[in-house]
């Protein structure tokens, strides 16, 4: 029998941690509904990705990975953010993971509330609880990973963000994935390219999958992409926008890197 990845060992640790986070939050699950339902109302992610002539960029605020090791570690949220979107990124992706990722739901308030964009709160996502959490604390879409959550809770989890005003970008990594993502009924699917046996990237995933979507969907595009080249393959596919973090934050100068990524035509898939 083949022993488990090393990748794989970490998602089984990150899930354990937040279940345990779960519980923590339970106490505090009247307080988080009711925020949650007052809340303003959430910034329109889909549209700011869908069928726009060049591919969007969801540009990254990240401290740091299992993976990767200190990325950004001293970044400053806010003034990251306002660089992004000066720079032409459509929206953000803020990690709130704190254990395996240092980020934190401040980093989310803080990159915001400095910008016009909509923020995606980017974390593992188990429970009604955290969909709450995350619309209190000005989310305004969430991330659903189809390889933690069986189809019951992949369904529930995505009706009650729905429910919540919140988009809902649903990440799959395979075909069996994607065909349960369409199931649930996502209208944004990403697509991660990197192999989580080998943490070996290739955009020939994302090429492999698309023609699999129901149109109309928005394809997000993850990991692998390093510069402009990238993003000329991606936009000729049809990719509706990518997801980056690692490239732009590496960067000598991220608004540069992020202008770079921006600037690539998006052909309209049939």
């Amino acid at each position: 029998m083949q022993a488990p990845s090393k990748r794989s060992d970490i998602l089984a640790r990150i899930v354990a941690t937040k279940r345990d986070e779960i519980a923590l939050l339970e106490g505090r699950a009247l307080e988080l509904r009711a925020r949650a339902a007052d809340a303003p109302p959430a910034r329109d992610f889909h549209g700011a990705l869908a069928a726009h002539p060049t591919v969007r960029v969801i540009a990254e605020v990240k401290r740091r990975s299992p993976g990767a090791g200190e990325i950004r570690p001293g970044l400053d949220p806010a003034r990251l953010a306002s660089t992004y979107e000066r720079s032409g990124a459509a929206a953000l992706s803020v990690l709130t993971d704190r254990d395996y990722f240092g980020g934190s739901l401040d980093d989310l308030r803080a990159a915001r509330s400095a910008v016009s964009l909509p923020a995606l709160r980017k974390d593992f996502t188990l429970d009604r609880l955290q969909i709450d959490e995350a619309r209190a604390a000005g989310a305004d879409a969430v991330l659903l990973i189809v390889r933690i959550l069986d189809d019951a809770r992949l369904a529930d989890l995505h009706g009650h963000a729905v429910e919540r005003g919140l988009a809902v970008l649903v990440e799959v990594h395979d075909a069996a994935e994607l065909e349960r993502a369409v199931d649930c009924g996502a209208r944004i699917v990403g697509i991660n390219n990197r192999d989580l046996s080998t943490f070996r990237t290739d955009l020939a995933v994302t090429e492999g999958l698309l023609d699999r979507l129901p149109a109309g969907t928005v394809v997000v595009s993850e990991s692998g992409i390093r510069g402009g080249d990238d993003m000329e393959r991606l936009g000729r596919a049809g990719v509706d926008a990518v997801l980056v973090g690692e490239s732009i934050l590496r960067a000598p100068d991220p608004g540069a890197m992020v202008a770079e990524l921006a600037a690539p035509p998006r052909r309209n898939r049939a």
